[in-house]
């Protein structure tokens, strides 16, 4: 593959180009990001990342872990699955509803993001791996602050919103249906809310995803720009927490370089509402969550949700 020679202009396009996969670890000015904003790890059944002919996984976390708190023992808030196929280009996201009520290894039955807190990326990997049946390669990890920061500092994005909604305490003002502009704190809040859409938590997944596309789309049109890709090169090195030696970091980058726009899929693990000890939960369709995971386990591709 040509991206494994020269470290030059091919480099910087092969880390930004990782953005469009979910890892948002990339064009944040130094000043704006702390070492413990983003972590990137391997998940340890995981071998090396082989760029012919594998399909490679990583799971994209948001944590929502307050200030002091660390990142990778608390709540995870946003969770992607996100594959790539290296040999075609095309990747797909699979959302997983962050209440999914789910048996977490030597745990027990609780909702899906509370693996992260009792067993950090490694256990929250195993548990979303155990719901679809793909174990992540990799689990990517960050701060909502951090994802803030990084919307502002490429100038926002554009998003297609299907149905307006709003939020007494993120978003008072709401956001209208129709192709709109989200800031930093807009993508937060358009990523976040739930309450006010109608599939709750599985809306807010596809919302997520919505994001990502956004920051896809601006990343690419801003990918020329002299200096852009440099400063989100020195950000990612400087900044990020990682098991992974540089070699390593170097493949994953271009594995996301072989994604084509065209080629992203995505689809929602949809399921039921129900209450445990007077909390709400999201009851999975395993079932589903599993044809998901069949579909795109060989080449990254969903031709259908359903």
């Amino acid at each position: 593959m040509s991206g494994r020679t020269g470290l030059g202009g091919r480099l910087l396009r092969l880390l930004a180009l990782t953005v469009v996969l979910g890892l948002t670890a990339l064009v944040v000015p130094d000043s704006a990001v702390h070492p413990t904003e983003v972590t990137l790890v391997k998940v340890r059944q995981a071998s090396g990342v082989d760029l012919t002919p594998d399909v490679v996984w990583i799971l994209a976390v948001g944590s929502d872990a307050r200030p002091g708190e660390d990142m990778t023992r608390t709540r995870g808030d946003a969770l992607q699955l996100v594959g790539m196929d290296t040999r075609t280009g095309a990747a797909a996201a699979i959302g997983v509803p962050r209440d999914s009520w789910v048996d977490i290894p030597g745990v027990g039955y609780d909702k899906i993001n509370a693996s992260l807190y009792y067993g950090g990326p490694q256990l929250l990997g195993q548990t979303v791996g155990n719901l679809v049946g793909i174990q992540p390669d990799y689990v990517f990890v960050t701060r909502f602050p951090y994802f803030i920061e990084m919307v502002k500092s490429i100038g926002g994005i554009e998003v297609d919103n299907p149905v307006a909604f709003s939020d007494t305490y993120l978003k008072p003002k709401g956001f209208p249906a129709g192709h709109i502009h989200l800031t930093g704190y807009d993508a937060m809040a358009f990523s976040r809310i739930r309450h006010d859409l109608l599939r709750g938590d599985f809306d807010r997944s596809a919302n997520q995803q919505r994001t990502l596309k956004g920051i896809q789309a601006k990343i690419r049109a801003r990918a020329d720009e002299p200096g852009f890709l440099e400063r989100g090169v020195l950000s990612v090195l400087q900044n990020m927490h990682t098991d992974l030696p540089p070699a390593e970091l170097f493949e994953l980058a271009a594995a996301a370089a072989a994604v084509r726009p065209g080629a992203i899929t995505n689809c929602v693990v949809q399921g039921g509402i129900g209450s445990v000890g007077g909390a709400s939960v999201v009851l999975p369709d395993t079932a589903m969550a599993r044809r998901l995971g069949d579909r795109a386990r060989q080449d990254a591709t969903l031709e259908s949700c359903a």
